[in-house]
């Protein structure tokens, strides 16, 4: 049979269709994006931060040949990209082969899987990798066999890692941090400020915010209190906006402020993308009205399998009547959650108008003359039909 005229069926909304998400990542920022675009979400790039071009670091240059000159007993690896950079850049001065002939003959930890493949790839073979990909497995196993008098080389990721250095030196071991690449503010403020000011606002504007790396969260609430504003973000990302981590040690920045994070098992972006496709169709809202069931996320409203995108007023009318489904809001209660609305009701009716529309069933929110509206929730479903 020949169904090439065949109608197609309209395809279901991704799990994040109707979120929006912040990416703050600078490095991979276009694989994560690409990610969340992929299961549905609005994304809202603001990189936190910007990388130091690595042959321009001075730093790096003067800690590749110290280590060259004076080789040391173990040399951890923490990341691939760093890893690689680091090769690289001694390439380009000229010294990658002096650097590479130092690091076959030192025990040489490499954290995690992916890291391992960088040394491997530089025609290196590690000591020991740890299948968590946890630096503190790392120190754990090193302090276990001793490190005193012993001198380590540690790869920074881009911050630097004070309790682990602090701890091998409290062992008895001199420690050589090479920092392979820097984190610094990024030149362009403005994206980072637009994000900021959506944290603030809350509910509607941002529905989650992913981190990458602990600089990216520091940087985001550095810039929050230079601006004034670090309170207000701090209370959206303790209130409605979730914040998303790739791990442990990117969520701590946060977490000592008082943020709650989630983070996936596995630290990686796929499984961060995955953890979000749970997250935030978990927070949002779903009730049974006038036959259809509804569910309301971020900037739009799944009514049954079809996704119908709201106004920013229309969805503040539909939160204020969803926090108490089937009973009576008045009109002044839905003019004081209209964002920026006057002191004239007739906002109330004209935002109330467009949202039937948007919704595309008028007969989800029903009129009480002279008293305001209601959801026309499913009879013995939640709340009664009238306050």
């Amino acid at each position: 049979m020949d169904d090439r005229h065949t109608a197609a069926a309209p395809a279901t909304p991704g799990p994040l269709a109707g979120f929006t998400v912040g990416v703050t990542a600078a490095r991979r920022a276009d694989e994560l994006i690409a990610l969340l675009r992929r299961r549905g979400a609005t994304v809202v790039h603001a990189p936190a931060l910007r990388i130091v071009p690595l042959a321009d670091d001075s730093e790096l240059l003067a800690a590749t040949k110290e280590l060259i000159g004076c080789a040391p007993d173990t040399v951890v690896a923490t990341t691939a990209i760093g890893f690689r950079g680091w090769i690289e850049a001694a390439d380009g001065w000229g010294i990658g082969e002096e650097l590479l002939t130092r690091l076959r003959a030192t025990e040489l930890l490499a954290r995690g899987p992916k890291v391992k493949g960088a040394v491997r790839a530089a025609g290196l073979v590690e000591t020991w990798s740890p299948q968590s990909e946890s630096l503190a497995e790392v120190l754990d196993r090193m302090l276990a066999g001793g490190v005193a008098g012993r001198r380590i080389a540690l790869q920074l990721h881009g911050e630097p890692l004070p309790g682990f250095v602090e701890a091998l030196r409290a062992g008895g071991a001199e420690v050589v941090v090479v920092p392979v690449y820097r984190w610094m503010a990024p030149e362009d403020l403005a994206p980072m400020d637009r994000l900021l000011d959506a944290v603030a606002a809350g509910v509607g504007t941002i529905d989650a915010v992913s981190f990458t790396s602990a600089p990216a969260a520091a940087s985001l609430l550095a810039r929050a209190e230079e601006r004034g504003m670090g309170e207000a973000v701090l209370a959206g990302l303790r209130g409605d906006v979730l914040s998303a981590c790739v791990g442990p040690v990117t969520a701590l920045p946060l977490q000592a402020r008082g943020v709650d994070t989630v983070q996936p098992e596995r630290f990686r972006l796929g499984p961060l993308v995955q953890l979000l496709c749970q997250e935030l169709p978990g927070r949002a809202r779903v009730l049974p009205v006038a036959g259809h069931r509804v569910e309301i996320r971020g900037h739009a409203v799944l009514v049954d399998t079809e996704l119908r995108p709201v106004p920013p007023a229309g969805m503040a009318l539909l939160r204020a009547l969803a926090r108490r489904p089937g009973w009576v809001v008045g009109r002044a209660e839905l003019l004081r959650a209209l964002p920026g609305a006057g002191r004239d009701e007739h906002a109330v009716e004209t935002a109330m108008a467009r949202l039937r529309g948007a919704l595309g069933a008028a007969n989800l929110i029903q009129t009480v003359v002279k008293r305001g509206y209601r959801l026309a929730l499913d009879a013995g479903d939640c709340s009664p039909a009238h306050s």
